[in-house]
C-alpha cells in the first residue's frame, strides 16, 4: 500500500517541482496598512440563512477542550498568504495534507515550521486558492496538520476526531487573529481541501457557532474535497447547502469521481454525502458536457506553467452517492488504497478552476448587491 501510495506522492511532488520552476512557490506578502473600514453586514434573506432557533440566541455557544498551545499567529511568518487588501471580500484557505512522512519515527502531527510541508502548501496555492484571487483577498495561515501516514486506516468519523487535536488549535488561533486584525469588518468566504476542508467543516459546525457576529457576514464556504452530509446540516441548522449558482451564505462542496468507484470506499466520501455540480451548479443530476467547462488549470510539463485547457472534464451529480462523476480519459487517479480505484480528489479543483473562479465572482457580486 505505502508503495501505490508513495507514487501518487511523488507525482504531486514532480508537479510541486515544476511549479516551483515557473516561480509559484511565493512567501507570506507583507501586510499593508488599509486604513479603516467600517463594519460590513450581510443583509441575507430568511430563505437563504436560516436563523438560530430560539433556545440557540438565548444560550451561548463556547468553545472547549482545545489540545496543547497555539502556534502564534501574530507572527508573520506562521502566515503563507497576508495579502495587499484590494477587494471588499476576504477568503480565509485552508490547504490539503502536506504532511507527508513515512518515516517510522515520524511525528503523527507536524510542526508549524515544518520546511516540507510549507514547500508543499505553497505550491498547491498556486493551484488551488489562486481560484479566489481575483474576486477576493486571499489569506492563508500554515498550520499543523495529521500526517498522511498517521490516519490511513481511520474511519470517517474517527478521522474528523483526529483532527480536533493540534490542528483545530491552530486554525482557531490564526481565525482568532485574522478576525481580530486582518479583517477589518469585510464579508469573507472560507474555503480549504481535503484536510483543508476537514477543518473548515469543524470551523462552520463550531467555531462559527461560537462567532454568529463573524458568520453573519460569510459570502460562502467552499469545503471542497470532503463531505459535507444531510446529517451533519440537520444538526447544524444554522448552515446551508448551496442549491444554485448565486445563493449566498450557503456551503459549496464536492468530491469528484470517475464511475468505477461506485460502491466502492472513498476516505474523503461519507454516506449521505452532499455535492454540487461545479460546471452548472446544480443539485440534481443534470449532465454538464465537456463543452460547458470553462476551462481547466493544468500543468504545461514541457513550459513548468500551468495553462487553461478546455475540453478536459465534464460533471454529474450521483445523488445517491452525493459525488460528482467525470468522465476525464487519462486521468491521475488518487491512490486507491484510500480513495478507490477511481478517484479525482487531485482534481477538485483544477478540473474546474474557470467554473469556480467565475462562481466566486458570482457568489460575490450577489453578495455585495444585497447590502
Amino acid at each position: 500500500m505505502k508503495n501505490n501510495m508513495r507514487k501518487w506522492l511523488l507525482s504531486l511532488a514532480v508537479c510541486a517541482a515544476l511549479c516551483g520552476m515557473a516561480g509559484c512557490g511565493n512567501t507570506a506578502d507583507t501586510p499593508k496598512d488599509t486604513g479603516g473600514q467600517e463594519k460590513a453586514t450581510a443583509q441575507e434573506s430568511e430563505n437563504e440563512k436560516p436563523q438560530a432557533s430560539e433556545t440557540e440566541t438565548e444560550e451561548e455557544f463556547e468553545i472547549s477542550d482545545l489540545k496543547g498551545v497555539p502556534s502564534d499567529y501574530s507572527k508573520e511568518e506562521n502566515w503563507m498568504r497576508i495579502p495587499e487588501v484590494t477587494h471588499e471580500v476576504d477568503t480565509f484557505y485552508l490547504y490539503p495534507t502536506c504532511y507527508m512522512d513515512e518515516a517510522e519515527d515520524a511525528k503523527p502531527i507536524c510542526d508549524i515550521d515544518n520546511e516540507a510541508v510549507r514547500a508543499r502548501a505553497q505550491d498547491i496555492y498556486e493551484n488551488q486558492a489562486t481560484v479566489f484571487e481575483e474576486s477576493t483577498n486571499v489569506f492563508a495561515p500554515y498550520y499543523r496538520q495529521s500526517n498522511i501516514f498517521a490516519v490511513v486506516g481511520l474511519s470517517h468519523e474517527e478521522l474528523e476526531e483526529y483532527q480536533l487535536n493540534e490542528q483545530r488549535t491552530d486554525v482557531y488561533a490564526a481565525l482568532d487573529y485574522y478576525f481580530e486584525n486582518y479583517n477589518e469588518g469585510r464579508p469573507f468566504m472560507m474555503a480549504g481541501h481535503s484536510q483543508g476542508s476537514i477543518m473548515t467543516k469543524i470551523v462552520l459546525g463550531e467555531y462559527m457557532q461560537a462567532h454568529p457576529e463573524y458568520y453573519e457576514r460569510m459570502v460562502a464556504a467552499y469545503p471542497i474535497g470532503f463531505s459535507i452530509t444531510e446529517d451533519w446540516i440537520t444538526r447544524h441548522p444554522y448552515l446551508k447547502f448551496a442549491e444554485r449558482a448565486d445563493d449566498t451564505g450557503v456551503i459549496v462542496s464536492w468530491n469528484t469521481e470517475g464511475k468505477g468507484n461506485q460502491g466502492q470506499h472513498n476516505l474523503v466520501v461519507e454516506p449521505e454525502a452532499l455535492s454540487i455540480n461545479p460546471i452548472n451548479w446544480k443539485r440534481d443530476d443534470t449532465y454538464a458536457g465537456f463543452e460547458e467547462n470553462l476551462g481547466s488549470r493544468i500543468m504545461n510539463e514541457e513550459t513548468g506553467e500551468y495553462e487553461i485547457v478546455k475540453g478536459v472534464a465534464d460533471a454529474q451529480v450521483d445523488t445517491e452517492r452525493g459525488v460528482v462523476v467525470c468522465t476525464a480519459e487519462n486521468a491521475d487517479y488518487a491512490p486507491a488504497e484510500l480513495f478507490g480505484p477511481e478517484s479525482l480528489h487531485g482534481h477538485d479543483y483544477d478540473y474546474y478552476y474557470e467554473n469556480l473562479r467565475e462562481n466566486v465572482k458570482t457568489r460575490v457580486n450577489a453578495y455585495m448587491g444585497k447590502k
